[in-house]
């Protein structure tokens, strides 16, 4: 349940009827939207009566249920208005959301040397990335494959950072790694596999960074905003949705089917900002320009794109990385795309 206030509500007012909305055993959480301010009800409202609410103060505006199962991520719950991530790089705060130019991220599937981590990451920047991605724990499905360098991979990481200042995000597998990967990430990544490890879901939302949640490889949206709930619901308001492709019947010409169409259906459900991944989405590199062309067409906020100097020799996802050159070339794609709907960063030398 959601309480409107009307345009110029006194603070002090405001104030009221959150300490007397609370009395009523509800936690009233605020919400400052660009014309009003919204409380959403926690807790039990079945039997509350909206018209009696309506009576707590002459400042309310209207009262509405929330019909989605996902109360905090409904967009419902922030009166119709998408929210915004910001995070806190070395090279500046960066603004992930609807109403913000689309971020790029962009690296290798694995941290594999200081190298071959920091040459990718100059690469990337110079080409307009934001962020740097990189596994120090990957999660594989043969225990016989290359699991990442772990924790040694995340001080590789903080060198890439700082030679760039390129924010980083990396995923985090296991509860115990939790403090570890949070020195080091600027967003902390829960894994396609990881969506439904609820155990995993709410410490990342006890912890105060950015949490991108990528879609499970066979969840419905249904299923992947109620995890993202998870994570809103244990105090952590920062999730980035991503999509990263599922397994359908077809896997014989792609790794997964990336869906795009979550974009229009995300937008209407969940006000979180959205990320694709068409690198996971197709598992061929030869598909993501297209795939990552036809994102920022669709609405994306972001784009997720694995680049690698040397994919043949790849020690993980090779055949869906990009080379730094072709990396390069596609964010000028991008761009031409980017700039006719209006959600590409100005030059700097343009803002100033």
């Amino acid at each position: 349940m959601i309480v409107v206030m009307k345009a110029g509500s006194p603070e002090a007012e405001v104030t009221r009827v959150a300490q007397e909305l609370g009395e009523w055993g509800l936690i009233p959480e605020k919400i400052v939207g660009k014309h009003k301010v919204v409380l959403g009800l926690v807790g039990d409202t079945v039997d509350l009566d909206p018209l009696q609410i309506q009576e707590v103060s002459p400042w309310i505006e209207q009262v509405l249920r929330v019909e989605q199962p996902f109360k905090r991520a409904s967009r419902e719950y922030r009166h119709g208005e998408g929210s915004t991530v910001v995070v806190s790089t070395p090279g500046g705060l960066v603004h992930i959301g609807e109403n913000h130019p689309v971020v790029i991220v962009a690296g290798p599937c694995s941290v594999e040397n200081e190298e071959m981590i920091v040459e990718t990451a100059r690469r990337v920047k110079a080409a307009g990335a934001q962020f740097l991605r990189g596994g120090a724990y990957k999660p594989r499905t043969s225990p016989y494959a290359f699991q990442g360098h772990g924790e040694s991979a995340l001080g590789l990481l903080a060198a890439a950072r700082e030679a760039t200042g390129l924010g980083i995000i990396t995923e985090v597998m296991d509860t115990a790694d939790m403090e570890k990967v949070g020195e080091f990430a600027d967003v902390l990544q829960v894994g396609a596999r990881n969506m439904h490890n609820f155990s995993l879901l709410k410490k990342v939302g006890a912890q105060p960074k950015p949490v991108l949640l990528k879609r499970g490889m066979s969840a419905t949206i249904e299923e992947w905003l109620m995890a993202a709930e998870y994570i809103l619901a244990a105090g952590n308001p920062n999730v980035i949705l991503c999509e990263r492709g599922i397994r359908t019947f077809d896997r014989q010409y792609a790794r997964n089917t990336l869906d795009l169409s979550v974009l229009p259906v995300l937008r209407s459900l969940t006000h979180l900002p959205i990320m694709i991944d068409p690198s996971h989405g197709t598992g061929r590199a030869e598909y993501v320009p297209a795939m990552a062309m036809a994102a920022i067409a669709a609405g994306t906020d972001s784009l997720m794109i694995e680049v690698h100097p040397n994919p043949a020799k790849a020690l993980s996802d090779g055949p869906q990385s990009l080379t730094p050159e072709r990396f390069d070339r596609l964010v000028k794609e991008l761009s031409v795309i980017g700039k006719a709907i209006e959600r590409w960063p100005q030059p700097e030398a343009a803002l100033a």
